[in-house]
């Protein structure tokens, strides 16, 4: 791998890790990026590539909130606090039924007809008008739902409807979660933090599917992208997750609404005319 292929994955990294948890699509935009600064491997690779490189994502979610999301052992973990965690992967499992339907199903189907830049600047700008609409009328409203403890089966599994969504490009994994759990009454934090519980289990069985349909058959630079790719996804994540949890306790999502909006517009200026 030469200099600048090296570069292109690092910046792909640096994508992933800014995009995957700000509710902006990390997919719309790695299928954007690549328009622009293609890589010099095969479509196969490419396709895994781009879902594989969000493992360095999810490890760190589980490295800020490792103590909260295993349930055997915590400083301050009593067997009330235990039962809670193990329940609360319960209701992810629950949340993540509708999502492994839907891809298992439309999966192929959607990348072979939706990923185009088109739909994505449709699901940026549509997304993005829902949550202007949404955090304004979240204005007159006080959240049912305060901490991760309280969120029911029930509103787990109407969280996980609204992830369905995120199977179009441009929509957002943790930005379909996130508005459907502020729809339901979840608050702020709680709906970011349920979303990182979320993406474990999805992100980990999106992952090894497509490692099984390439086949597991990696070529030296292709291990070495992956890697690259993975770390650097992993390091921008955790100063972005970071951000993100010091940012929604004093500010609304509306920022991330106005960005979509404008990166829409631009994109499909720039494909359409």
């Amino acid at each position: 791998m030469n200099l600048i292929e090296l570069l292109k994955v690092v910046f792909l990294g640096v994508v992933e890790g800014v995009t995957e948890w700000l509710p902006i699509s990390s997919t719309g935009h790695m299928l954007l990026v690549d328009e622009f600064l293609q890589m010099n491997v095969s479509p196969a690779f490419k396709e895994m590539f781009f879902v594989v490189i969000q493992l360095g994502a999810i490890l760190a979610v589980v490295l800020l909130f490792w103590e909260k999301m295993w349930p055997f052992q915590g400083r301050d973990k009593g067997p009330a606090v235990k039962l809670d965690t193990i329940r609360m992967w319960c209701k992810v499992v629950v949340a993540c039924i509708p999502g492994a339907v839907v891809t298992i199903l439309f999966d192929d189907w959607i990348e072979a007809h939706l990923h185009t830049p088109v739909v994505i600047a449709g699901a940026l700008i549509l997304y993005g008008v829902a949550f202007l609409l949404i955090e304004n009328w979240n204005r007159t409203r006080t959240p049912k739902v305060k901490s991760l403890e309280d969120i029911t089966y029930r509103t787990a599994f109407l969280i996980g409807l609204f992830q369905v969504l995120s199977i179009i490009p441009g929509t957002s994994r943790s930005g379909s979660t996130i508005i459907g759990a502020l729809l339901v009454g979840v608050s702020r934090v709680a709906a970011a933090e349920f979303t990182f519980f979320l993406a474990v289990p999805v992100m980990f069985g999106l992952s090894f599917l497509k490692l099984l349909k390439f086949g597991f058959v990696f070529t030296g630079a292709e291990l070495v992208t992956l890697g690259v790719g993975c770390a650097v996804a992993f390091l921008v994540s955790v100063l972005v997750i970071k951000f993100l949890m010091g940012y929604i306790k004093k500010h609304d999502f509306k920022v991330f609404g106005w960005y979509r909006i404008a990166l829409g517009i631009v994109v499909l200026v720039y494909f359409t005319l």
